[in-house]
């Protein structure tokens, strides 16, 4: 039978080649006349919000004309520096130089500097901070956006930090310090750079801290619990909680736990209410059901993995996938995503029909963000939610992973931009 079902699977894979090739040559036409717009970042502007987002590793900024990416001094010495070792050896390409003492090959060329943003946090309207990173190395840098001029504040191997929050005060700012072992933990760091100092410790995952307001040394973030297996790997993530930390006498105390939610990126507003994104809790399911269904379902599971090979190559020469020709495109490398912890299947996000105004999701309505007063009562504001912040008015801006939105004082939603791959957003005063 599973061989019958193979059959079925070529045979049908032949039928989808033959409407591929109709498919991107429609595409190809259609993209001459209107120009394509993967990458476009249309921006109504609003000077009340500045904003930067993070999306495919890049920084993004906004200016009164529009959006920009932000161009780093730092990086385009490493690439300016890459390029020169490739003019060093290019001419042992192809000689008796580039055979290896094995008999092998070798490659003297390498991929461009692969250097990706990791954080960003507002100073003021015209000064950012932000975090670089590579596979080696780690930076932390800050930008006057109307001069351009760059300032390396800390660089260090193996340095990963992310989720910058600075105090009202500018001195100094939480962050999350990411070791190589998979666990993170909350640190503090002064704004120039000196006094590292690591607040929590354990084998957890702890990120996205907070200060609060007009509480003097108390802090929030969130928490989850990691189980390893033989070898140090990391087997399972436990539901993700809201902690406050008081670092005068290092007490922690537990804010918000469920065992069937994570609640994420606590941020408390102007008026003292509690927010945070709230989603399902998957846990890992390893039992013997578990593995009779993945028995039962692996020929179904493989003609699937034929089809998504033949899908690649149509996203590839078209940006559209078999299943459908009119839906949004995909890029063709970003067919999963791992979007706060959570893989996603960006593919599959975008065509299940949930979208914000028209905006495209790539997390679940399920993803909500919530506000809670100091009573306990909670208010859902929006659904599918990837990532937020609250601007000094008390607004909050967000994004559903394709575009970013207000919601203003009165509980009105708008639609701000149209952006691709949206990971992470911040606003400043």
């Amino acid at each position: 039978m599973h061989l019958l079902l193979i059959l079925c699977g070529i045979a049908v894979a032949i039928f989808l080649i033959s409407q591929l090739m109709k498919q991107s040559a429609a595409q190809s036409a259609n993209e001459n006349q209107h120009g394509n717009a993967n990458g476009a970042h249309p921006w109504q502007a609003d000077n009340r919000y500045p904003l930067a987002y993070i999306a495919g590793g890049k920084l993004y900024y906004q200016q009164a004309h529009g959006v920009e990416q932000l161009q780093s001094p730092y990086v385009q010495e490493m690439i300016d520096k890459i390029e020169r070792q490739q003019e060093r050896h290019a001419w042992k390409e192809n000689t008796s130089f580039s055979v290896s003492a094995n008999g092998g090959l070798r490659h003297f060329k390498k991929d461009g500097a692969n250097i990706e943003a990791t954080a960003m946090q507002f100073f003021d309207r015209d000064h950012i901070m932000y975090f670089l990173r590579d596979e080696v190395m780690g930076g932390l840098f800050s930008m006057n956006l109307k001069t351009g001029e760059e300032k390396r504040i800390l660089h260090k191997q193996n340095l990963s930090l992310s989720d910058l929050n600075l105090e009202p005060s500018q001195a100094r700012f939480l962050c999350t310090s990411a070791s190589r072992d998979g666990a993170s933990n909350i640190a503090m760091i002064h704004a120039d750079g000196s006094q590292f100092q690591a607040l929590t410790g354990g084998d957890t995952l702890d990120c996205a801290p907070t200060w609060i307001p007009e509480a003097d040394g108390k802090i929030l973030y969130q928490s989850a619990g990691l189980a390893r297996v033989n070898g140090g790997y990391i087997a399972a993530v436990g539901n993700a909680s809201i902690q406050m930390l008081d670092m005068k006498s290092g007490r922690v105390t537990e804010v918000l736990s469920d065992p069937q939610f994570d609640y994420l990126h606590p941020r408390v507003c102007p008026s003292g209410n509690l927010h945070f994104i709230r989603r399902p809790y998957e846990a890992v399911k390893n039992d013997t059901l578990s593995v009779l269904l993945d028995s039962l379902l692996f020929p179904f599971r493989l003609l699937r993995a034929v089809f998504h090979y033949l899908n690649f190559f149509s996203m590839m020469y078209s940006q559209k996938p078999l299943t459908s020709a009119n839906g949004p495109a995909v890029q063709a490398d970003l067919k999963e995503m791992i979007l706060k912890g959570r893989r996603i299947d960006t593919e599959k996000a975008l065509r299940s029909g949930n979208a914000v105004q028209g905006v495209p999701s790539l997390v679940p309505r399920s993803w909500q963000l919530i506000s809670r007063d100091r009573q306990g009562n909670e208010l859902v504001l929006a659904t599918s939610v990837l990532a937020y912040d609250i601007h000094a008015d008390g607004s909050i801006v967000y994004t559903n992973g394709k575009g970013a939105f207000v919601i203003d004082s009165t509980g009105n939603a708008r639609l701000l931009m149209k952006a691709d791959l949206m990971e992470e957003l911040v606003t400043g005063a």
